[in-house]
Order: structure tokens, then sequence, then C-alpha cells
């Protein structure tokens, strides 16, 4: 009966027998993180697809304990519901996670590129792969990958690279410290990311008894660490130093809820703040000292302010190559670097003073002992003349089929700071962190650290669940579209009003654009004939043949009220635009820095030689900061 789960402890700790799945589940909804003195649920849900390998095991535990404990959402693909999960964790900053449950063999192989994007993101995810049979009485038994050198290697192995921790459990008992692992991991925010724990369907299945104390309410101190006073006299010694200082705002920023403790931060010393892509969001738009994205994708204030900037101080941010436009663009004399981070392995990067802290309590102490230091910044001026620019990328006739750039345009007329918008893949991230006015600290969802084509539609999913209430826009091209819209699906059936935009611009836009600019000539970048013709494809009628109300839009006048009617719906609802591709008037700002994509060295195609001579003469920028 769902009212005997999760079984709680009797006075004399009697032990309680039950299956491992069982206990796992069990387990997992008496857990619990704390920050701040608030209080969370660690897993809220669990996702699951049933197979052989899960069904008997998992599935049935689900049915045990029953939705009130553990609320099951069923999923119609694996990578997909691990999208959904890591878009529940980050809505809920870190605080609340989903657990996923598969079947072996193919199942839980496609959870290999939801995890590594968690992981790659230091967002939270349980993966509970099904697993070969333990005590092997039928060797090989179906989905099996036979490996002749190692009898203990299955295909949930391929996860180990991409997990924060892993553990098989081959015995029942084993699970104890396992979960507890998993459990310390989830929680903890210097090293969260994906956990699997692979789970062989005959363990499953197995009962033993379990310790009572293993199932009381255990709550997990998601801890915030302040800096060291000497970290921080160096720190601020190297602040008031600085002439040209700029704050680099990263994830760790809203991973932190470090939001407030930044505006605090600039608005008494003056630096300006610029974000990447995780970041973005951290100051509002409008704050005089934001100054737009950073890096490749960045806004030209932000990359003229990096290029002189004699100290740059990264919060929360990793410094991936879009962030540093691949080691050319901090290029000051003398630059150094303060990177205030939980993680030491961030925060000593780019020889950088590190400031090991969390990012809301480090701002904190860096604004207090700071007190009365204040820098003049001339980015006013520039700050301004960008937003004429995205102004002009916005605007368009009303008659006349949009741009995408124009599609955000009308786009950002209609939202206030309860929409929130996902996006991951292709040159709508591009396009974002240039011109996008968030006007709150999580409207701007765009997974740009693996940037994963199809994370867009399951992520709005878990969005959608963390936030109820809440509009929530799931932004793709044709060409992401096409890679998962399977989870319109789940969608449909659980009710959630996720507001899908297709953008048809028929192949990968972004793609082309850079296989042009390094002598590929486009190929394999356009859904098209051979004749150049479009493929006779309508994504608008495979949304609707899926359960989406759909709504077509023509017209930039179309557009918006398609959008408007979108807003308002309380079922999910797809808005289909075929984008103008061909745009000269008002198309989005170009690079405001470089990446490194490396060009054929040796080619006959001119194109190629072209593209190779570019590279050599930006290559010759890189520089190592030591």
């Amino acid at each position: 009966m769902a009212d005997q789960l999760p079984p709680r402890p009797h006075h004399g700790g009697i032990p309680v027998r039950l299956t491992t799945a069982q206990a796992l589940i069990a387990f997992l909804a008496a857990q619990y993180t704390e920050r701040d003195g608030v209080r969370h649920r660690l897993i809220g849900a669990t996702w699951g697809i049933f197979g052989h390998g899960n069904v008997a095991g998992v599935g049935q535990a689900l049915v045990e304990a029953g939705p009130a404990l553990m609320p099951y959402h069923q999923g119609r693909n694996e990578q997909a519901m691990v999208h959904a999960a890591v878009g529940y964790a980050r809505q809920c900053g870190r605080l609340s996670a989903h657990a996923v449950t598969t079947s072996i063999g193919p199942g839980a192989t496609n959870l290999v590129t939801g995890a590594a994007l968690a992981t790659v993101n230091h967002l939270p995810v349980l993966l509970l792969p099904g697993d070969t049979f333990a005590g092997r009485p039928a060797d090989p038994v179906l989905q099996q990958l036979e490996v002749p050198y190692a009898g203990d290697v299955s295909v949930n192995d391929c996860l180990r690279p991409v997990s924060k921790y892993f553990d098989r459990i081959t015995r029942p008992e084993a699970l104890i410290p396992a979960a507890l692992a998993a459990a310390r991991v989830l929680s903890d925010p210097a090293e969260t990311g994906a956990v699997t724990l692979a789970l062989p369907q005959d363990v499953q299945v197995e009962a033993y008894d379990w310790p009572a104390e293993f199932f009381e309410d255990r709550v997990w101190h998601v801890r915030r660490p302040a800096p060291e006073s000497y970290e921080i006299d160096r720190a601020v010694r190297a602040v008031r130093n600085a002439r040209r200082p700029l704050l680099i705002a990263g994830g760790g920023v809203h991973h932190s809820a470090a939001e407030d403790a930044l505006r605090d931060f600039a608005d008494a010393t003056g630096i300006p703040v610029a974000s990447t892509q995780a970041g973005k969001g951290s100051l509002r738009h409008d704050h005089p000292a934001d100054v737009g994205g950073i890096g490749h994708t960045g806004t030209a204030p932000a990359n003229q302010l990096a290029r002189a900037a004699d100290l740059v101080i990264g919060v929360g941010t990793r410094y991936s190559d879009f962030t540093t436009a691949s080691a050319t663009l901090f290029s000051g004399p003398g630059v150094r670097f303060l990177n205030l981070n939980i993680a030491s392995f961030d925060a000593h990067k780019m020889a950088g003073l590190p400031l090991v802290a969390d990012a809301r309590a480090g701002l904190e102490a860096l604004t207090s002992a700071l007190e009365g230091h204040r820098v003049d910044s001339a980015h006013h001026e520039a700050k301004a003349a960008w937003e004429t620019r995205v102004g002009e990328a916005y605007a368009g006739s009303e008659d006349a089929r949009p741009t995408q750039t124009q599609v955000l345009g009308v786009l950002d007329e209609l939202v206030t700071s309860d929409d929130i918008l996902i996006n991951a893949a292709g040159s709508l991230p591009g396009d974002l962190h240039k011109l996008w006015r968030t006007r709150s600290r999580d409207q701007y969802h765009v997974e740009y650290g693996y940037s994963c084509m199809g994370y867009e539609i399951p992520a709005a999913i878990g969005v959608q669940l963390a936030a109820p209430g809440r509009p929530v826009w799931a932004l793709v091209g044709d060409g992401t579209y096409l890679m998962n819209p399977t989870e319109i699906v789940t969608a449909v059936q659980e009710g959630l009003p996720i507001k899908i935009v297709i953008l048809q611009n028929h192949g990968y836009a972004s793609i082309g654009g850079l296989s042009e600019s390094v002598g590929a000539e486009r190929l394999g970048t356009a859904y098209r004939f051979p004749s150049g013709e479009p493929l006779p494809v309508d994504l608008a009628a495979n949304a609707a043949s899926l359960g989406m109300s759909v709504l077509r839009a023509k017209t930039r006048h179309d557009l918006r009220e398609a959008l408007t009617r979108a807003r308002a719906a309380d079922v999910p609802t797809c808005v289909y635009v075929e984008t103008e591709t061909a745009d000269t008037v008002s198309g989005p700002p170009p690079a405001q820095a470089w990446w490194d994509v490396p060009v054929a060295e040796t080619a006959t195609r001119p194109s190629a030689v072209k593209a190779r001579e570019e590279y050599d003469r930006q290559v010759a920028a890189r520089r190592r900061h030591l």
C-alpha cells in the first residue's frame, strides 16, 4: 500500500524487509536538501521507460510507493528524460532533482548524452539504469554486450566518464553506502552532476532486512563556504590596484542565488559586469553596470572592455573557449585574473588569484572589504550604441516574412519577467546572447555548456514542472526540432502548457555559416533536394499530430498574434514560422570575437585556402595567461 512507504523506523530499530528497488525508492523519498534555512525535497520525482531490466524492480517499487511519495513521469526517449530532469534541477537552483530509470541495453546507453550535459553544466540528476544479472544465471541475457576480456563490464560503464559518481549495486546491502554517496554528490554544490547507480535486474528484486535508520528523513545541508581572509586580502588588493577591472558573471551566480549580492557589488564599486551564456540574467539588462554577453557570441561593449581590462574578476565561470574567444580576448598588457568559484579546479584557471568560496558569500565579503572603493567606467555610451543595434536587428516590416532576430524582437515585446526562454543549439544561442534583454534572474535558460540539440523541448517540460503557472518557451530551429520532438507527447499527456516556437530555415543554419567560413562550403548543412528546393516537410503538422495546438505565422504581424495567443494558452502550443534567411537589413550583429575552429592546413579549393589564411592571422593573437 502507498501509505506503507517510505517505511519509518520503529522504536528499537526493527529492520524493514524490502526489495533493493523498494528500499532505494523509500530512501530517496526521505532525502532533503537545506540551504539558508529552507528545506527542499532532494528527489522530486522519477522519470521512467520500462523494459525487462527495470520493470519488475524499480517499476514495481514505484507502484508500491505511490505518487504521493514518489511521483512518476512517463517519458518517450531516455535522453529526453534526462534533459527534462536537468531543466527541472536548473529551475530549482540545484536544490531539487529528478531520478531517471531505464532498462538495460539501449535504454541505458541513451542516457549518456544527457548525463554528459548534466555533468558539464554542474546540474544534478540521478540515473538508475537496469543492468545485467549480478548472479549470471544466464549469460548473456537479452541486450547484454559481451566483453571477452572482462566479465564484469556492461554498457552501463559508458556512464562512468560522464558521471560525478558511479556505482554498480551487486548486493542489496551495497545500496546503503552507495545511496548515501549518491545523495552527498547530488547535493554538493562543488561536485554535483550526473550520478549513476547501475542496478542489476536480479538484485533489484532481491529482498533484504534493511536497518530502519536507513529510511529516516535525512537533510543534506548545501553549504555556502566563506572565503579565507588571506584570499580576501589578496583579492581586495588586486581590485584596488586595478584601473580597468571587468567582472564576468558565470552560471555559478545563478546556482548560488547570488544575483542580489552581485547587484550590490556592482552598485558599490561601479565595476562593469559581462555575462557568459550560463550567467546571463545575473543583472537585469537595464542595470547600468550590465554590458551584455562576453566572448564569441558576446556584445561589442563587453568585448571592448575585456580587451582593455587589467583585471578580470570571474565569478562562477569555468572560462570556456566561447567566453575567452579561444584565449584571444583578454589581450590587455599585464592582465590578471581573480576567480571566485566554489570549485577549486575552476578558481585556479587562467593562472588567477583563487577565491574559493560560494559566489554569494564571496561577493558579500568583497563588497564589504572594498567599502568606499569605486572605479569610473566609460562604457555607458557603448552600451547605448549597442542597444540601438539591438533595436535595428529587431525591427522589420509588419507584412514581411520575419528574420530569426525579428522573431526574437516580437517575443521581446510580449514577455514579462515571468517568462522563461529555453534554447541550447544552433544560431539562436548567439543571437540570444548578443540581443536578448533579460528581465529576471531565471528568464534566460540557454544550455551552452554541452550545446545539445534536442534539449529544449524536454527541458521546457522540466522547467514547467518546477515553475507551474509561468510561460515557458522552447525556441528551436528545424534541425533541433527534428532531433528530439518526442516529449511533446509527454507535455500533452501531463497537460503542461509549454510553448514551442519552431523557426523553419531548412537546415543547420549555424553550422552552415561555420562550414562556409572554414572552407567546407556548407556541405551537408541544408535540408534540401539536390536541386536546391526545400524538402516538403511540414513540422507544424508533425507537432499537431503529436497533440499540440499549432499556430502558423507567415508575417511579423501574424507572428505577434500567434505568440500572444500561445502565451495565454493553457495547453501545449506551437508557433510555427518560416524565417527569412536572405536578410541584409536587420540581421544579427557579426561575431564580436574569434572562435577557434581549426582549418585545413593544405587544400586546393580557394575557399579553404582563404579560410586558412584568416585562421593563421587570428591564431597568432592567442596567448597563455601564466
